[in-house]
Parts: C-alpha cells; sequence; structure tokens
C-alpha cells in the first residue's frame, strides 16, 4: 500500500529524517535509516524491512509501483521532480531518489545458534568504525555467501546513511547480529565447533591459500588502522594473512573480506 504526496514544502514534521541526514545517531535513536539510490531504495522495498516513506521523481514512482503495490505497510511517497527536490531541500539528491527505513530487530546469536541448520560462513568486525568500510563488508558477504555476520560493538553499525549506501542495499539480504560482546560472540561460536580465524597482515604461519577452509568458520577482521585488538585476537584459534607482492603490505578491509570469502567458497566447491 502507499499514498502519494505532492512535495511543496520541506518543513512537514515526518521529513524531519531527510532533514538531519547528517545526524546518524539521531537516525539510530530513533531507530530508522536512511537508504539513498535507486538500487539501495528498490532492494528495501524487496525485502521485509519495514519502509516509512520515499521521496522522488515521478518517472521513479511508475517503475516502483509495482513494489509499493505489495508492500504490507503503508508507504508515504512524496514526488517531485529532482530539480525542485534539490531546490526545496538545499542538497543534490543521489538520481533523486531516497527513502527512510526502519532498523529491524536484530536476532540475538543465542537464537542463531539453537537453530537446526547453523550458519557455517560467518564475519565478524572488530573496530570497523567507517560506515563506507561496513557497507562495502556487506556488500562482498552477500555476495560470496557469507551467511550471518556479528558487527561487534567497537564497530559502526551498517545501519547508518554511509553504510546502507555502500552496501548497495545488500545488507538487508544478511543475517547481521550486534552482540553486546564480540569476546563471548566468538566463544560461542567456539564451542558450536565453529573456527575463528583472524585475518592479519602480519601473521606468522599458514598464508590464506595453505589455510583449510571448508569445515565450518568465522572471519574476523579489524580496522586498517589499528587492526585486530589483542583481547579479540586471543579469542581467534589462528591468524592467517593474503599473500601479497609488489612491497605492499595491506589492503582495504572489503577486499580482504572479499578474497577471504573467495578462498573459503572456492575450496568448498562453490565458486
Amino acid at each position: 500500500m502507499y499514498e502519494v504526496v505532492t512535495l511543496t514544502s520541506w518543513d512537514l514534521p515526518e521529513l524531519a529524517p531527510y532533514r538531519t541526514m547528517r545526524r546518524p545517531m539521531e537516525h539510530r535513536l530513533q531507530g530508522i535509516f536512511i537508504a539513498e539510490g535507486e538500487k539501495v531504495v528498490r532492494r528495501m522495498l524487496e525485502s521485509s524491512v519495514e519502509v516509512v516513506s520515499l521521496i522522488l521523481p515521478p518517472k521513479w514512482l511508475e517503475i516502483y509501483k509495482p513494489l509499493l503495490e505489495k508492500r504490507p505497510e503503508s508507504v508515504r511517497v512524496y514526488q517531485g521532480e529532482k530539480a525542485v527536490l534539490e531546490q526545496l531541500s538545499g542538497f543534490t539528491f543521489y538520481q533523486g531518489v531516497i527513502g527512510v527505513g526502519r532498523i529491524p530487530v536484530l536476532p540475538p546469536l543465542e537464537k542463531i545458534l539453537e537453530k537446526e541448520q547453523i550458519p557455517d560462513l560467518w564475519i565478524a568486525t572488530d573496530q570497523v568504525t567507517s560506515g563506507g568500510n561496513i557497507g562495502g563488508i556487506c556488500r562482498n558477504a552477500a555476495a560470496l555467501g557469507a551467511q550471518a555476520i556479528l558487527i561487534g560493538e567497537t564497530s559502526c553499525t551498517p545501519f547508518i546513511r554511509w553504510a546502507v549506501h555502500g552496501s548497495m542495499g545488500e545488507l538487508f539480504k544478511l543475517q547481521i547480529v550486534e552482540p553486546p560482546s564480540l569476546k563471548e560472540a566468538l566463544v560461542a561460536l567456539k564451542c558450536r565447533g565453529i573456527r575463528c580465524i583472524a585475518a592479519h597482515p602480519h601473521a606468522e604461519g599458514k598464508t590464506l591459500p595453505q589455510c583449510n577452509l571448508k569445515s565450518p568458520i568465522c572471519f574476523v577482521f579489524g580496522s586498517e588502522g589499528t587492526g585486530i585488538s589483542p583481547e579479540i585476537l586471543a579469542e581467534c584459534d589462528e591468524a592467517i594473512a593474503i599473500p601479497m607482492s609488489f612491497g605492499a603490505d595491506s589492503l582495504n578491509i572489503a577486499s580482504c573480506v572479499g578474497i577471504f570469502l573467495y578462498e573459503a567458497q572456492r575450496q568448498r566447491g562453490k565458486m
């Protein structure tokens, strides 16, 4: 269901989330997020995430109609030409399409581990504070078959504007957990027979291609600046590195995630 409203003023109270896009923590406290761009909004509409409202030009309304008609909730759609929207708002609209969604209730780790079939390919993030990096991680995770992501308490939530956009909306397809303690979460995984492997650029011993990745695994990634914290590293069963040449000693974290997942899936005969 949806209701169409022609946007003539930016001062409507219900448009407050769009006026405060640069204040993501306010949105987090309100339990909402911004979806920006045609693909991101489309994937939000295709998902089970609750959609609050959209702002878009008339041509996109026509394109999204089939998806809007299938939504179980009532979505308010504000329409106006892209130039008018930018004039009213005072900033540039990416592709003229933007929306507000409700942050879903994320399952506790215990619920996932109680299932008959537990995910056997996990990702965990520690001290990853860049929304863009978190978004890229989610995008690669969805593309390369990670079944669940643990967002550590020292990492950025994936439901802020730049993370949602960086994921290209792929995060809506993922099973995401934000445990109160990443350390305790890793302990719980290990108790279920899931090996925790740290992605460490200076790891001694095995490199990624030399490691057997066919068993249930959780890859743990740290920030590009400080890496994985000593406390979290101590909970990992082993640390492995990506072999590199030409004097390089590091990669963007989203690239690392893609490489680790690809190698795991290759060994499992899925790539």
